[in-house]
């Protein structure tokens, strides 16, 4: 059962929206074979505001993901796509319904 998340949100930098996206899609790719996190979703929020929200069974891994590969990359390139830092919430998962 997933019981905690990430919600993470960025701010593009004027003309970096497509690069976001790519940079997003591309990010899928590398997960997808992970166990972890179980579920992850890349958002478009508003048309300079996405979001990165993943849910976990427990917290360890959650703690983990934030310093992984995803995470890296997404601090990598930072100063370059985003008009300020991402914010990182940590929220619990109160209810989920997932295809089985």
């Amino acid at each position: 059962m997933l019981t905690v998340g990430l919600l993470v949100r960025v701010h593009a930098r004027p003309g970096k929206e497509a690069e976001i996206e790519s940079f997003l899609r591309e990010r899928l790719g590398r997960i997808e074979d992970d166990s972890d996190p179980p579920t992850w979703f890349a958002l478009r929020i508003d048309c300079a505001t996405y979001g990165i929200f993943d849910a976990f069974t427990e917290d360890t891994g959650r703690q983990a993901h934030l310093t992984g590969k995803v995470a890296a990359a997404l601090m990598e390139r930072a100063d370059e796509l985003f008009a300020r830092p991402p914010t990182v919430e940590r929220v619990d998962v109160l209810a989920a319904k997932l295809p089985a």
